[in-house]
């Protein structure tokens, strides 16, 4: 059975360097009928263990640390078993909002989990936060971004741990580079394409955050 795609939104705050913001988060769910993973446990583990069903929860991949991709996953992980992922130059930001409780396991770049049918290929992004990933899988023709690139442009870049010209690099020699049809499923509101993104690059570079 191949695997698929479900797309559930979350709602809760996103906190950094003393402010708050309302936020609604994109919760990717891949897998199939019996086996799935989540990507980035947003918010509400109720919600999410819901969309999953009675099928096994095997992994939990952190896009990144910020506490709205993250502040699930424990919950998450207690009452299924899975595994927390994270890349691990993100422990700094994870232990904001967990100080407590450590992921699982280190994602690596060019590592590769796979779910029920899908091969996800880890590859490192850094920018937007320093242990920042992408999903990538060929079969799906699908890249799930996190917060490093959006339908519109870079994710932020103006906080803590972040860092324009690297989410430039990453996004140039990372993302723009998969097949131009490659669908691109972010963290936060609309997907778009990797070929709909590559021609803006240069207004990005030039707008300068």
């Amino acid at each position: 059975m191949a695997a698929r795609i479900e797309h559930l939104v979350t709602s809760g705050q996103f906190s950094l360097d003393g402010g708050t913001w309302d936020v609604d988060n994109n919760v990717w769910i891949v897998g199939d009928d019996h086996e799935v993973v989540v990507i980035d446990a947003a918010h509400d583990a109720d919600a999410i263990l819901a969309a999953i069903g009675d099928r096994t929860l095997t992994a939990i991949i952190c896009t990144h640390a910020h506490n709205d991709h993250i502040d699930a996953a424990p919950e998450l992980a207690d009452r299924t078993g899975a595994t927390i992922w994270l890349h691990p130059d993100d422990l700094p930001l994870w232990k904001q909002t967990h100080p407590d409780r450590d992921p699982d396991a280190h994602l690596a770049d060019g590592q590769v989990i796979e779910a029920a049918g899908a091969d996800l290929k880890v590859l490192h992004t850094p920018g937007h936060a320093p242990g920042a990933v992408c999903l990538y899988d060929a079969g799906l023709g699908t890249v799930f971004t996190g917060d490093t690139l959006f339908h519109g442009g870079p994710g932020a870049t103006g906080r803590s741990y972040s860092h324009f010209p690297t989410i430039i690099d990453s996004i140039r020699d990372r993302l723009l580079t998969l097949p131009p049809e490659t669908r691109v499923l972010t963290g936060h509101g609309d997907s778009t394409t990797v070929g709909a993104e590559a021609t803006h690059l240069e207004e990005w570079i030039a707008r300068g955050h």
